[in-house]
């Protein structure tokens, strides 16, 4: 007896058919997706619906580049999560990274890829924190910038106030990234006054969210 499938297996005079298993086809990841705030890059995802125990492993290229590399720290993780700041760090590129998922022994899904990824562009830059004094003449706010990476990269970086009255009238003040002082004077007394920043890159005209409302009391 002649046995056409793979791994046939002829015993004494009986022919015998014995089929290699195929690994079960996992359901990949779905929503892979770089998220990058001040340029620290995560990639994130959301595993196979009715899947526990899993494994991922994660490997990224340069766009243009035909071969993908692994992720250090990243292969064989359970969370759904990876930090891919360092292998994004030349702001001038752009990124692909991937994802597939494993259950021990075999099985396994097939590759899930991301949007094309900027960081130059992608990035999200945080508000700055603010800092308020009360003064006899008025408010003194400070800024904290975001990260000392953003600064590095980013030396012309500007600050926009917001200066918000009880009535809901607001104003708007521009700070350069080389003072981190503002004094708002000939304020009401007896009045509230809400502040809130946003941090500014002219050259790619890209700005924050605005930061929490901070509050005053002015005597």
């Amino acid at each position: 007896m002649t046995c056409p499938l793979l791994g046939a297996v002829l015993l004494g005079t009986l022919g015998v058919c014995v089929t290699a298993q195929v690994p079960e086809m996992l359901t990949p990841p779905v929503q892979v997706r770089f998220d990058s705030v001040d340029y620290r890059t995560f990639l994130y995802w959301t595993p196979p619906t009715n899947s526990t125990s899993l494994q991922y492993y994660i490997q990224w290229k340069i766009y243009g580049e035909s071969e993908w590399l692994d992720v250090d720290g990243c292969q064989g993780i359970q969370k759904h999560q990876c930090d891919l700041s360092t292998v994004t760090s030349d702001l001038r590129e752009w990124y692909y990274a991937r994802v597939h998922a494993v259950s021990p022994p075999s099985s396994k899904s097939a590759w899930a890829i991301s949007p094309r990824f900027s960081p130059r562009w992608d990035s999200k830059i945080s508000p700055p924190a603010l800092k308020l004094n009360i003064t006899e003449q008025g408010i003194v706010v400070r800024v904290k910038p975001p990260r000392v990476l953003v600064r590095k990269i980013h030396s012309n970086l500007h600050y926009r106030i917001y200066l918000i009255h009880n009535s809901g009238e607001e104003k708007v003040y521009e700070m350069d990234c080389c003072f981190n002082k503002l004094s708002l004077k000939e304020l009401d007394h007896k009045t509230k006054y809400c502040l809130q920043a946003q941090t500014m890159i002219p050259l790619q005209a890209k700005s924050s969210a605005r930061s929490s409302l901070k509050c005053v009391n002015m005597h």
